[in-house]
């Protein structure tokens, strides 16, 4: 459930205003990844004072526990309220640290995309080298072994003959 701004001013103090205050949404954009951080930190810090407070506050309204201190601040009237400002705060701040992170992660994918397709071209249109050169490395030579050819009469008989050799040794005692 969300919490409007006038009732944020009324929950927290004017240093734990500034803080929520900057998690709000044309101000959040201004902050960087190092800020946000920052600022997590601190309003989980809050978050914790404010839901142990309300732990306690519950503990003392059912006559489990005696009431800490003397007494608390003013701004203790409603500390499950003020932890509801504090975690929605910390909402919003987690979303934006993840929005940075997918955003970087989604621009180095595509540069990697642009290098790799950079890659790609620059090879496709490759020349190969004209002659073969020294300190080059191992080099393709063309292969000076004529190709065989069998005529087309040939192919039969000389498949017969291989049957009846193999035959001729299967045929033998062993």
């Amino acid at each position: 459930m969300s919490i409007p701004s006038k009732a944020e001013r009324a929950l927290l103090s004017h240093d734990e205003l500034k803080a929520v205050a900057a998690t709000h949404h044309p101000a959040i954009y201004d902050l960087d990844r190092s800020e946000l951080r920052d600022l997590q930190k601190q309003l989980r810090s809050e978050r914790g004072k404010a839901r142990t407070l309300a732990r306690q506050k519950r503990r003392e309204v059912r006559g489990k526990s005696d009431a800490r201190g003397k007494s608390f601040p003013g701004t203790a009237e409603q500390p499950l309220k003020r932890k509801q400002v504090f975690a929605n705060a910390l909402k919003r701040v987690n979303r934006e640290i993840e929005r940075l992170e997918t955003v970087e992660a989604r621009t180095a994918h595509v540069e990697a995309a642009h290098r790799a397709l950079a890659k790609l071209r620059a090879a496709k249109f490759a020349s190969p080298p004209s002659d073969k050169t020294a300190s080059q490395g191992m080099q393709l030579r063309e292969s000076t072994k004529r190709r065989q050819t069998l005529p087309r009469s040939k192919v039969g008989s000389v498949l017969k003959a291989n049957n009846v050799a193999q035959a001729i040794r299967d045929a033998r005692p062993n």
